[in-house]
């Protein structure tokens, strides 16, 4: 059994890299969080797949306030696109219900793995992809393309414990001509939907289910979630600060290193 010191200094600690990468490049930080639970509840004899499960859980639940965070500090400085942002938002709920349904009863190793190649690959096209572009190119797209772009975003958040922002800010960028950080301010935005719809289907479809920790609501572990959430939701406010004290060619080389670590960890974990 793990020692309760160790897992709840680990949880803190992750928690305060997570929140200033979530406000920095406008992604849920559940690349982060998600396998250091998933080692406290295994290492405490928790089940793989029931660990696995209240992983994603919890680690959605701490995105919503973290998201919200920082959203209104990219709101502050003026480049959340909420136009783009709120539909996108609301599609992502039902796309998180669906996503988040399906991974309480489907393994998730060959998606994780698929997620991890497109994920790895976007972040060398926003290595190579020059912000210059956005001189002469306006951010582009329309109802049915942010509609579309929600769910999709909703249902990889759902299933694979993940905000969705790996991917969403790379489309913004590369497809759509945002610049980066308008790109990183509406991911912000749009996560703070896609992962409340998520952690409502965790939440129904935990309920009832045996070997869960104490004080859970469906697959969410309620104790974690308060150690995560005390040091994600003012350090995502930091990351934001962090964004936009760098450049965007800066901030793009950046975001895709941070997609590589996201990639690699996505194919060795659990």
């Amino acid at each position: 059994m793990i020692d309760p010191f160790l897992q709840y200094t680990s949880l803190f600690l992750t928690g305060i890299v997570a929140g200033t990468a979530s406000g920095m490049f406008g992604i849920g930080g559940g690349c982060l969080m998600t396998p250091v639970q998933f080692w406290v509840y295994t290492a405490g004899g928790m089940d793989t797949t029931l660990a696995t499960r209240v992983a994603f859980g919890t680690s959605l639940a701490v995105m919503l306030p973290t998201m919200l965070s920082g959203a209104l500090g990219h709101h502050k400085r003026g480049v959340v696109d909420w136009k783009a942002a709120a539909p996108m938002g609301i599609a992502a709920v039902a796309g998180g219900l669906f996503g988040g349904t399906l991974a309480a009863h489907l393994p998730g190793f060959a998606l994780r793995v698929f997620f991890a190649v497109i994920v790895i690959v976007t972040a060398i096209q926003m290595i190579r992809h020059k912000p210059e572009a956005h001189d002469v190119c306006e951010p582009k797209g329309s109802i049915r393309i942010f509609v579309a772009l929600g769910f999709c975003i909703g249902t990889v958040s759902g299933l694979t414990g993940l905000g969705g922002g790996a991917l969403l800010v790379p489309v913004l960028v590369i497809l759509l001509c945002y610049p980066i950080h308008k790109a990183v301010g509406t991911s912000s935005a749009c996560l703070i939907f896609s992962s409340a719809g998520a952690v409502t289907a965790y939440a129904i479809n935990g309920l009832g289910a045996t070997g869960l920790p104490p004080l859970s609501i469906g697959y969410i572990d309620i104790l974690s979630f308060a150690v995560l959430a005390v040091t994600t939701i003012p350090l995502a406010r930091l990351g934001v600060r962090c964004a936009h004290a760098c450049s965007g060619k800066t901030l793009q080389i950046l975001f895709a290193c941070l997609q590589v670590v996201i990639g690699v960890s996505m194919i060795v974990r659990i």
